[in-house]
């Protein structure tokens, strides 16, 4: 199984989620990895961890997706692999849950989250996000 972390999905992976027309909640399964430093673009902030730049984007995504009818459902410090294998483990785990895909879509692509986008990209090396459906 290949695992390779990512800072955006792919236009094909973003089009794959808006084209899901289901009116259902999901849940997205948010696996982080964190730079050591911050590391924008024009140099700023360098005394940041990746961690601490990122939470800067938490502190302004949460209320923005929960605005949108949305919740942080869980957030945790990953502590290690039990079962399986990974090259290098994830720092932190989030489960966000969205009304539906293509909220999730709007909320994506918005030009407010783009905005302080800036923040994620400083602090991420790389993610995995898995979009989950609620089983009955």
């Amino acid at each position: 199984m290949l695992v390779r972390n990512a800072l955006l999905p792919t236009g094909d992976q973003l089009s794959a989620v808006a084209a899901d027309g289901r009116d259902v909640p999901i849940v997205m399964l948010n696996l982080l990895k964190f730079h050591p430093r911050a590391q924008y673009p024009d140099g700023r902030d360098a005394h940041l961890t990746g961690e601490e730049a990122y939470q800067r984007y938490a502190d302004l995504m949460v209320p923005f997706v929960e605005s949108r009818g949305g919740r942080l459902l869980y957030q945790g410090r990953a502590l290690g692999v039990v079962l399986g294998e990974v090259e290098e483990p994830w720092d932190l785990v989030g489960l966000v849950q969205y009304p539906s895909p293509r909220v999730f879509v709007e909320i994506a692509t918005s030009a407010e989250v783009h905005g302080f986008g800036v923040h994620r990209e400083a602090g991420l090396a790389g993610q995995l996000l898995v979009m989950l459906e609620p089983r009955a």
